[in-house]
């Protein structure tokens, strides 16, 4: 006969499954708005990162002795930071999305919590370098008069780099509430404070 004491557990089945934590549904709703504003926020981070990644990629003209991205290894790094972040970024939303309809994690629980944290600072602290040195190398050209006769170069380095500002923008804003979420869980041992 097999015994009733499974794995150490002395009470029945039945009193296991009595015992289910209660969670009422203000906080699961409060839950869900909580992953639906972290989905619009990387869904923005992720339409400016790859608008930053296209407009610095179309940034060439045809003729040989016009400037082109490829020339430059600031906007080299601009273009490969922001394509970077629209990766990680669509990644994220799908992760969201399935938070959201799934109502769970896709990976364990503190595994996805410090993964999105330490990727949203890593990931923003690199737009951020990659967007002021894209700053820096736009207004040196402007200031040597490189501009003057590709003035169409300059201001879609501009855009690119204004586009990128606003992505490290949103990036930064889900990195706070990813934060909070971790805060959440080492405090509680759950993604959410109710």
């Amino acid at each position: 006969m097999p015994s009733p004491l499974r794995n150490g557990d002395l009470r029945s089945p039945a009193a296991v499954l009595r015992q289910i934590p209660f969670q009422s549904t203000v906080s699961e709703q409060k839950l869900r708005r909580l992953n639906i504003l972290i989905l619009i926020l990387r869904f923005a981070a992720f339409c400016f990162s790859l608008a930053a990644a296209v407009f610095m990629a179309s940034n060439s003209s045809r003729s040989h002795d016009s400037h082109s991205w490829l020339h430059f290894p600031t906007f080299r790094y601009v273009l490969a930071a922001n394509s970077i972040v629209a990766v990680y970024s669509l990644f994220e939303i799908c992760a969201a999305v399935w938070e959201i309809l799934k109502s769970e994690t896709l990976l364990p629980e503190s595994v996805q919590l410090w993964f999105d944290f330490s990727h949203d600072q890593v990931f923003a602290y690199m737009l951020l370098s990659a967007e002021a040195v894209g700053t820096g190398e736009a207004r040196r050209l402007r200031g040597g008069g490189a501009c003057d006769a590709s003035g169409g170069f300059c201001v879609q380095a501009y855009i690119s780099v204004a586009l990128g500002f606003s992505g490290f923008a949103f990036l930064a804003l889900s990195g706070l509430l990813s934060g909070f979420r971790v805060a959440c869980f080492v405090i509680t041992g759950s993604r959410f404070h109710l």
